[in-house]
């Protein structure tokens, strides 16, 4: 374990951006439903009338998990339901970043031939991502108790969603152990995150209630907060990331540096006709990321598209609710105005895998995997097409099946609807491109910017903030369909801005050294 705390240190540099913007901005989010749902429910009746129509509604069950009670703070641990799936994603993706991400591209080996011990960095990355998950429970608690609700409810609120985070910080050391690669590693975290989510869900809707206790997601709610809270089960999350960090050091003990416990598939001595091209290449390398964001936005959106079968009667007596849901999702109809915001939310999520894929030319670039493609006949301009391609046209399949999933959960067409977040979700692409041509460096500055926007279109819109604020977001510039009237005027601005930033992007690269440090 020498060398530990300065590895933490590192840890810690590299991700003065990210880590402090994650932790702030999903921070934010606990707080603005709560702000929320005090102005749709002012009084006890409301919030009994929502709880008598929502408790034993089984799509919002396998959504949010169960409802305990009326009050405030119950609706509010409701309705952060899908919180810790978010925090669980975020702490595994941290883990996996500073130990196989590392070791793949060669940097874990430099600082291993320094006074640094064999388990120093998978400690320092343990520690920095449940400290930042501490943190973030920590500053959710305080933040909804400051609005007035129970600070131990609101503790507990908190430190459910913490208690996530080190579960999936453990399942990220364990499967940083098994594959080669990085992108092997997260697709297993991953897919243990979604079985994690389904078990909760059977379990929350069915009567194999059994099943949520074998899910950490399922011990954030059987935390209970303002339920009578259940402290004991933080000893449940403890214990299981004890458990999985200790298997991760056995683990790693027991492989070379740069190796695997999984064996790696030997691929062909000559690469097929399909892998001689740039963009073979990019599809290649590309492929797992499109098909991972696919089911989960697929699933997402059956659950949505049921959903919405509901909000009518939800908001039918209730005139603040209706209010809230016009606000988000700009006007009209109720059931069209939940559908107009479920849109946007679903173009910030296909942002997040064009901001994915976009960024796969820096991480190909530091791994020094660019610098051999480009010594061949291959520009750079065509290399970096190859993958932009994908965050264009992967970003627009998402955009649809997403709003087929969702449309047909509800039973109408929603596939244009969906679409029409194209160019806000290309301006991102563009941003990133921008970014990764002129600072390199700060490249993954495109997160942060990502989580400005939807902290803004989400959080911004429900609580009425400045329209010059809410302008900031390029999601806010579009039309809110269905049920709105459809411009083409945003939809140019916003294609020639992503345009001119993606050339911006491209003109710089073409200019600067690869690789840059």
């Amino acid at each position: 374990m020498t060398g530990t705390w300065a590895l933490l240190r590192l840890v810690l540099r590299r991700d003065r951006l990210l880590m402090p913007l994650w932790v702030v901005c999903l921070a934010a989010a606990p707080m603005g439903y709560l702000s929320s749902i005090k102005a749709a429910y002012p009084d006890a009746a409301s919030r009994q009338q929502f709880y008598d129509l929502n408790a034993s509604s089984a799509t919002f069950v396998v959504r949010n998990g169960p409802l305990y009670g009326s009050s405030a703070g119950n609706l509010l641990a409701w309705q952060c339901g899908f919180v810790p799936v978010v925090v669980g994603l975020i702490a595994l993706l941290t883990v996996v970043r500073h130990t196989r991400t590392e070791e793949e591209a060669g940097r874990r080996e430099l600082t291993g031939a320094t006074v640094v011990g064999r388990h120093a960095g998978l400690a320092a990355a343990v520690i920095a991502s449940c400290g930042a998950c501490l943190g973030y429970g920590i500053l959710v608690g305080l933040g909804v108790s400051a609005q007035g609700v129970p600070p131990a409810g609101g503790l507990a609120l908190g430190l459910g969603f913490s208690l996530v985070g080190w579960v999936f910080t453990g399942v990220g050391a364990v499967v940083a152990q098994l594959t080669w690669g990085a992108s092997g590693a997260r697709g297993i975290g991953i897919g243990v995150l979604v079985l994690a989510f389904l078990l909760r869900a059977a379990g929350d809707s069915g009567s194999a209630g059994w099943l949520s206790w074998l899910s950490p997601i399922g011990w954030a709610h059987r935390l209970r907060p303002f339920a009578g809270e259940q402290w004991w089960v933080l000893l449940l999350g403890l214990l299981a990331t004890g458990l999985l960090v200790v298997l991760a050091v056995a683990l790693s003990a027991r492989r070379d540096l740069g190796a695997a416990l999984l064996p790696a598939r030997l691929g062909r001595a000559g690469a097929r006709a399909s892998l001689r091209s740039p963009l073979a290449l990019a599809w290649r390398l590309q492929r797992g990321t499109l098909l991972v964001w696919t089911g989960c936005l697929a699933l997402v959106g059956l659950l949505m598209g049921g959903v919405a079968q509901n909000v009518a009667s939800l908001a039918r007596d209730n005139q603040a609710v209706a209010d809230v849901f016009s606000r988000v999702g700009g006007g009209g109809a109720v059931t069209d105005a939940y559908l107009a915001g479920t849109m946007t939310l679903f173009g910030l999520a296909a942002a997040g895998y064009a901001v994915q894929a976009t960024l796969k030319l820096r991480a190909e670039e530091a791994a020094g995997r660019a610098e051999p493609v480009l010594a061949t006949a291959v520009g750079r301009i065509g290399w970096a097409l190859a993958h932009l391609t994908f965050a264009l046209l992967g970003s627009a399949f998402l955009l649809a099946v997403t709003g087929l999933t969702t449309g047909a959960a509800y039973g109408a067409s929603l596939v244009p609807a969906a679409l029409a977040q194209l160019p806000a979700v290309w301006v991102l692409a563009g941003l990133t491109a921008l970014l990764i041509g002129f600072l390199p460096r700060f490249a993954a500055a495109a997160w942060g910017l990502l989580g400005a926007f939807l902290l803004v279109s989400l959080v911004g819109s429900a609580l009425r903030w400045n329209d010059v604020v809410l302008g900031v977001s390029p999601f806010q510039h579009l039309a809110r369909l269905p049920g709105g009237t459809f411009t083409v005027a945003p939809v140019l601005w916003l294609g020639a801005i992503a345009l001119a930033m993606g050339i911006g992007g491209l003109a710089a690269l073409r200019r600067r050294d690869i690789p840059v440090g």
